[in-house]
């Protein structure tokens, strides 16, 4: 079993430990404040002259002492590190990059897509102003004004960052190099998760860094975007079969712990979407033309809606991106709003 000391600290509901991998790759566990997903696996690839950082984590005191023992324990210093790559720009996994910059004038690289999307560049980087947004989004969607002032009434400035975000040195396209000597790092396209979402894949270790791409346990949330022709699901879709190909790599992904079984788990999430999308055609037979909102209450969670709080937001993402894939697909449709106004609604053809 790959990650077996990961996966019972994972049941212990702890920190795992820092371990060092195949052909010299770390893997370093840092905190996410108050987050059920707990941690970001980040990672070390050393090269002939130094370390890139992979997914560096939340910017917060506590991640940046783990990051930074973690370093400590691999043998470097924050002098050896070169380079910083983000799978994509989520503060869990983006949020550190700014600061080792600074502090070791390491290059920062992603996907062009995913710096396309940065929060600076969607006018979103204060807290205040993604409140705005979310607030009109839960409008739009058919929401209660009593049910987003429960969503939205609590603000913790540490788990609510401003979010500056290092801006990219280095473009990652499809099929690139790291730019990392002594080590042949391509990256793989994986949009799905957010437009640039990056997968790595080492060829000498045979091993697929997966970031929030492919988790052993749980999908990642897949959510419609701003964009107008945004197809999230379907990109998540055909990222899948093109990372099932890698079944001869171990996968390391940024949370929970390291497997093996690439085309399997892939598989597996592909029929996870399949049914998710069958169980939200009956909810919308079942409730004649609801709102985005009505739909995510009926749909079937890890948890009871009642109980998942302010991860209701992400459920809505995630409905959206579900009814606009079968509005696609012409197994839905969106039914405008009245002269009066109104959120929009979802029927069948």
């Amino acid at each position: 079993m790959l990650g077996t000391e990961q996966q019972a600290a994972w049941g212990r509901r702890e920190l795992p430990p820092v371990e060092k991998l195949a052909g010299g790759v770390w893997s370093v566990p840092v905190p996410i404040p108050d987050n059920p997903l707990r941690y970001t696996l980040s990672y070390l690839l050393p090269g002939d002259s130094g370390v890139v950082i992979v997914d560096p984590g939340w910017n917060d005191e506590d991640t940046w002492a783990a990051l930074t023992t973690g370093l400590a324990t691999a043998g470097y210093r924050l002098g050896d590190v070169l380079g910083v790559v983000a799978t994509h720009v989520h503060p869990d996994h983006h949020g550190l990059s700014l600061r080792l910059r600074e502090e070791t004038g390491a290059w920062v690289a992603m996907h062009p897509a995913e710096a396309a999307s940065m929060p600076q560049r969607m006018g979103a980087t204060t807290s205040e102003i993604r409140r705005t947004g979310m607030t009109r989004i839960l409008r739009m969607s058919g929401t209660s004004e009593e049910e987003i002032s429960g969503l939205l009434g609590s603000f913790n400035p540490r788990f609510e960052p401003d979010l500056v975000m290092a801006e990219p040195d280095v473009l990652l396209e499809d099929g690139a190099l790291v730019p990392l000597a002594g080590r042949r790092i391509r990256t793989v396209w994986t949009p799905g998760h957010t437009p640039g979402h990056i997968c790595l894949a080492d060829e000498e270790t045979r091993t697929l860094l997966t970031g929030d791409h492919v988790l052993p346990r749980i999908s990642p949330n897949i959510g419609l975007g701003p964009s107008s022709d945004a197809k999230p699901l379907a990109d998540f879709l055909t990222s899948l079969e093109k990372v099932g190909a890698y079944d001869d790599h171990d996968a390391l992904p940024a949370h929970e712990y390291r497997f093996r079984g690439l085309a399997a788990r892939t598989a597996e999430l592909i029929a996870h979407h399949e049914e998710r999308c069958r169980e939200l055609i009956a909810v919308v037979q079942a409730l004649g033309e609801p709102t985005l909102w009505s739909i995510a209450q009926g749909l079937t969670w890890s948890r009871p809606w009642e109980e998942i709080g302010r991860m209701r937001f992400a459920a809505l993402g995630e409905t959206a991106a579900h009814v606009q894939h079968l509005v696609d697909r012409g197994d839905l449709r969106w039914v405008a709003p009245d002269a009066e106004g109104g959120a929009p609604r979802v029927t069948r053809p």
